[in-house]
């Protein structure tokens, strides 16, 4: 129970912490004003804030380059589709085509969910220390975006650290 509990709380932080650095980029792109970020429960996108006044919810995803890589910033064990996932990536050894595989995947999963909100957008927090806003712009023309996807609009932190900005992919 308590390490569920610990796995639960490191997952919320590491959420809370991309959507922070989505927003802090963000309002320094566009100079809108992006506040108040609070958690949601399962069947809701992960994080909600404030954008101009009104309410967006933001779905978070972190993109990894390998399962390793997954449990070291995770502290932790990752799920069996997680694992998957990322060991069908590995078999790239070229980064670039890692990078567009693990994009895909991610892309791919996420339109498939549907949430309960009017507005939602989906942040990719970049966590593979390889890659950055250059290397996902070279990527731009090999990414596919799924049809019937529920959001608004699709943007990546380029970096964990959010030093090289943000991309909008949709």
């Amino acid at each position: 129970m308590e390490e569920s509990r610990s796995s639960e709380e490191a997952k919320l932080k590491l959420e809370h912490d991309a959507a922070k650095l989505f927003m802090r980029q963000y309002e320094q792109l566009t100079g809108h004003i992006i506040r108040h970020i609070w958690h949601n429960r399962p069947q809701r996108p992960d994080v909600s804030c404030m954008l101009d006044g009104e309410r967006l919810d933001l779905e978070i995803a972190h993109l990894y380059g390998s399962s390793q890589e997954a449990m070291d910033i995770l502290k932790q064990g990752i799920n069996a589709n997680v694992k998957h996932q990322l060991e069908l990536q590995e078999a790239f050894s070229d980064t670039h085509e890692r990078l567009i595989s693990a994009l895909n995947a991610i892309l791919k999963n996420k339109a498939g969910k549907t949430y309960d909100s009017s507005r939602v957008w989906l942040v990719i927090r970049n966590a593979h220390p390889a890659w950055d806003r250059e290397q996902v712009l070279n990527a731009m023309s090999e990414i596919q975006i799924p049809d019937g996807y529920q959001f608004d609009q699709i943007w990546l932190v380029a970096d964990f650290m959010g030093k090289s900005g943000i991309v909008r992919l949709t």
